[in-house]
């Protein structure tokens, strides 16, 4: 525990900033989320900037007004979810901006996901308003109860509604208890899973992260990660935001784009195919005037660690979370960045290592299911208190899923998840999802969906597929165009004439992903889904 003690300093400032968001009063106190990105900032300090346009703090402040405004013309009311499918602009960011002024719950989607996997999250959350592609309205109308529209230009009719509104709108009164978001995350089964997040949940975890990374108003990050992501939505722009500095706006990662950056940037925030492709370029030496690059969303290879260093001067700081945790441990500032961990527990959240069937805690090095609780913690599963309780132990510990270990010194390790998770380019993808979409396609016996290591995108969703005589590689994958979003779509098809099975006739995935290891080890470069 020497290190830990050696990091105290640091942490003191998150630590108290965290006390202060866990113990805020029930009673409606302004509007935490929405008060705290602003509180720290200059109104003519620079916020964001996009290709074509800056925009300070108040400039946000204002937009987000009219937005909010016009939400409320639209029939938005405080609680009331509001579902957005868009692409990455700052248009979006502003609706969300606004979104938590009304007092409404935002609720992002993934843009490629298809109509059909987007209503069973609307009828799930009965979003009192939809915001879409344009070209997706006709489709979104007929599932959804009001429907207006933002493109991947930041325009469309919600943003010539708010073009037309008063830019005054005083935020609505929300208790830190109070939802702000709702993310959905489908399980194992593939069935939507809501997690309910709180205004003094995500406040307490930016806090902490902008104290433990030391972001100030001098900060400026590439912000290339999406919007509809926790990682991008809740780690990269609220910590950014409550430390008064800004971002450099990019719609999507783009090795070329963020290499320019890096001269006006002091920092950049990614999942490890942002590494992967950033070591193979020839110019990251630019990369030696930024402050701090962070990884998360997947497990970051300890290789790339190695090699990222030696290129560039720079120890990549590996953290790691989750959608109902948000950030739940992170490597030191200072200190040993140890490649292949994900750090210290946060300041405020207590992390252990248990047994998964009798949740009996385990010594350092033993290897069990990661609990964490804290003020960082989700509030449930939206209106699913059964499947909410399932997912904690007696005393508030939330059953993460991840299998690791906490050594001696306190560094937290994952070695594996115990439900088979796939995590592709740090987005989640359950096999069990894809897998009935495979197996209702005609000429299909039966299929196992795996995830085999990939240099670019860390895993690959692999379908390993039993057929008739007819079926091809070729036609599978053609028939699953349009009934997965892309980034669930299997990287690659494999027609085997059995599925490995243990004497129960268990399907032994652990077979498929040792036998196959390699599989990827040539492929070339994709694009990122």
């Amino acid at each position: 525990m020497t290190l830990r003690r050696a990091t105290e300093d640091i942490f003191r400032s998150a630590e108290l900033t965290a006390a202060a968001c866990a113990g805020m009063p029930a009673a409606p106190m302004a509007n935490p989320l929405f008060d705290a990105l602003f509180a720290a900032a200059e109104p003519d300090a620079l916020a964001m900037e996009t290709a074509d346009r800056r925009f300070t703090y108040a400039n946000l402040d204002l937009e987000s007004a009219r937005m909010a405004n016009a939400l409320v013309a639209l029939g938005v009311r405080s609680g009331d979810r509001v579902a957005v499918q868009v692409e990455k602009s700052a248009a979006n960011l502003i609706l969300y901006l606004a979104t938590l002024r009304t007092g409404a719950v935002y609720l992002p989607l993934n843009p490629t996901y298809t109509l059909a996997e987007v209503e069973v999250f609307l009828a799930d959350a009965e979003p009192a308003l939809v915001i879409c592609d344009p070209a997706a309205a006709e489709g979104t109308g007929a599932i959804a109860a009001a429907v207006e529209t933002l493109d991947a230009a930041g325009l469309g009719s919600m943003v010539s509604l708010a073009a037309a509104a008063s830019d005054r709108f005083e935020p609505v009164d929300r208790a830190p208890s109070d939802l702000a978001a709702i993310c959905y995350t489908s399980g194992t089964t593939g069935r939507a899973k809501g997690a309910m997040l709180t205004h003094a949940n995500i406040v307490s975890n930016a806090q902490t992260l902008k104290a433990l990374w030391r972001f100030s108003a001098d900060d400026v990050l590439i912000h290339a990660l999406p919007l509809f992501h926790v990682h991008g939505l809740f780690v990269a722009t609220h910590v950014v935001m409550m430390a008064g500095g800004s971002m450099i706006l990019q719609p999507r990662f783009d090795a070329d784009a963020v290499v320019a950056a890096m001269s006006r940037a002091t920092s950049l925030m990614g999942v490890p195919t942002f590494y992967t492709r950033l070591l193979g370029r020839p110019d990251l030496d630019r990369a030696a005037g930024m402050r701090l690059f962070i990884c998360g969303s997947a497990p970051l290879a300890a290789q790339t660690h190695i090699d990222f260093e030696a290129r560039t001067g720079h120890a990549i700081l590996e953290r790691y979370g989750m959608t109902e945790t948000g950030m739940i441990s992170s490597n030191p500032y200072d200190g040993e960045r140890r490649a292949g961990t994900v750090g210290f527990p946060l300041p405020s959240v207590a992390v252990r290592i248990a047994d998964a069937e009798s949740g009996a805690p385990l010594e350092p090095g033993e290897v069990g299911v990661i609990e964490v609780k804290g003020p960082n913690v989700f509030g449930g599963y939206w209106r699913a208190a059964e499947r909410t309780a399932a997912e904690f132990r007696p005393g508030g510990w939330f059953i993460t899923g991840d299998l690791g270990t906490l050594d001696e010194r306190g560094y937290l390790s994952i070695v594996g998840r115990a439900k088979d998770l796939i995590i592709s380019g740090g987005l989640n993808i359950y096999p069990k999802e894809i897998e009935a979409v495979i197996d209702a396609l005609p000429g299909v016996v039966e299929c196992a969906v795996v995830g085999l290591p990939h240099a670019d995108f860390g895993e690959a969703a692999t379908a390993f597929v039993v057929a008739d005589g007819e079926t091809s590689q070729e036609s599978l994958l053609k028939s699953l165009e349009g009934r997965l979003a892309r980034f669930k779509s299997p990287k690659k098809v494999l027609l085997l004439t059995e599925l490995p099975r243990n004497a129960m006739g268990k399907v032994q995935k652990a077979t498929l992903r040792a036998r196959y290891a390699t599989l990827y080890d040539a492929s070339p470069t994709s694009t990122l889904a």
